[in-house]
């Protein structure tokens, strides 16, 4: 979706990392996982794109989020496959995800998610993102992605 030339803005940097609070610094660096149920954006359900806490680089949309009742977010598929790494986690069993540029965890993607909308459910800690509402994202240079976003929730 996007052009070579904006992927390149997005990078691990030492004064991103340096801004994190303790919990994104212990979430994104050290691949721990929040509580259940005590993410930001778990009840989140505004229009717009999830961000990467450390690079930028886009992940989700809100559209394609949903509550499987888990206590984190979860989404069905990213906003670009390209910023989204997925490896086999041998401490939580599964498979980790991770922002593809800043190399932040960012979660685990299960198969239980809805059928419907692909079969998998990304499991992402709040703590590894930044929400940027629809009204903001032209300004913020996201407005590539406005097209995967509602404009409103029902």
């Amino acid at each position: 979706m996007t052009q070579g030339k904006e992927m390149q803005k997005y990078r691990k940097n030492l004064e991103a990392i340096s801004r994190l609070s303790p919990e994104q610094y212990r979430v994104t660096q050290q691949s721990a996982t929040e509580y259940p149920g005590t993410g930001e954006y778990l009840y989140n359900d505004e229009p717009g794109i999830y961000v990467d806490v450390v690079s930028g680089e886009p992940l989700f949309a809100s559209s394609d989020k949903y509550d499987p009742g888990t206590g984190w977010p979860s989404f069905t598929r990213p906003i670009d496959p390209a910023n989204v790494n997925e490896r086999p986690d041998a401490n939580e069993g599964g498979i980790e995800v991770r922002s593809a540029h800043g190399d932040s965890h960012l979660g685990h993607v299960f198969p239980d998610g809805p059928a419907d909308r692909g079969g998998l459910r990304y499991c992402i800690n709040s703590a590894a993102l930044r929400f940027i509402h629809r009204d903001d994202m032209q300004a913020q240079g996201y407005g590539a992605y406005l097209d995967q976003v509602e404009v409103a929730h029902d």
